[in-house]
């Protein structure tokens, strides 16, 4: 396990790090980012990808099923920019009233997608909270890429830095897990997301079957948070290998696009 999977207040920083060097830019080549825009980000965390657009002027609301993260979101947002116009929100976001919440310019979800069940239902449900010209960005790591399974949360130092054993039959790799002494919760944390987990394919598929149209979409070789991270420069996946499904997913460590209302 990580240093930043520990220490949330720096996870909280290289997010808003990353949101405002590279997400904002990529979204900003088919809409304005200001202090007119209202953004809601579902699976919010600790809040650290809203600084970015607090810091612009937007008002903003953060969405996530974990309350302790929420508590974090609102502690550390405040301690950031005290006046944001910021609401964080714990609950379930299909126990969210369209009505009452209002309709965004933006939805915002990032690293977030491939935790979501149903995802068929999902989408097709977020349009109820999209104004008529608004987008939805979404960025996630494609099932297959190296670390797909998220298995960098690991305890093991070995399992954390282990490339694709994710993939591995369900029992077989519940039993690498158990056999390296993960704790239940970790266990059970990570068979969610092999259970969860999304690939391009499949989620452009459910895009296109929910009614939306992109807007723009792109497949990077070294995701923009490994700047951060490790110090590596973004680059998108070569041309040759882009085109073919299946095999994309294995070298396509961030998948980003922007989509809207078809």
């Amino acid at each position: 396990m990580q240093e930043r999977h520990k220490n949330r207040k720096i996870y909280f920083e290289e997010q808003g790090k990353t949101t405002a060097q590279y997400v904002i830019p990529y979204m900003e080549k088919v809409m304005d980012i200001n202090d007119q825009v209202r953004v809601l980000e579902i699976g919010c965390g600790e809040g650290g990808n809203l600084m970015p657009f607090i810091e612009r002027g937007c008002e903003v609301v953060g969405i996530d099923l974990n309350e302790l993260q929420i508590d974090r979101a609102r502690t550390y947002i405040k301690e950031t920019v005290p006046h944001a116009k910021a609401t964080l929100i714990y609950d379930d976001m299909y126990n969210i009233d369209p009505k009452e919440l209002g309709s965004f310019d933006l939805i915002f979800m990032r690293d977030v997608i491939e935790h979501i069940h149903d995802q068929e239902k999902f989408m097709p449900f977020l349009a109820n909270f999209i104004k008529p010209r608004g987008k939805i960005f979404f960025g996630f790591p494609p099932w297959r890429m190296p670390f797909g399974g998220h298995q960098q949360i690991c305890r093991s130092r070995f399992l954390s830095k282990l490339p694709f054993f994710h993939l591995l039959p369900m029992p077989l790799y519940k039993g690498v897990l158990q056999s390296f002494g993960e704790p239940t919760k970790t266990v059970e944390d990570l068979v969610e997301i092999k259970n969860t987990g999304i690939s391009i394919q499949r989620f452009e598929k459910i895009v296109s079957e929910s009614g939306y149209v992109f807007d723009r979409k792109d497949l990077f070789f070294i995701n923009p948070n490994y700047e951060i991270k490790f110090g590596l420069r973004p680059r998108k996946l070569s041309g040759l290998i882009k085109p073919i499904p299946f095999v994309r997913d294995f070298f396509t460590t961030c998948y980003y696009c922007v989509i809207s209302k078809g």
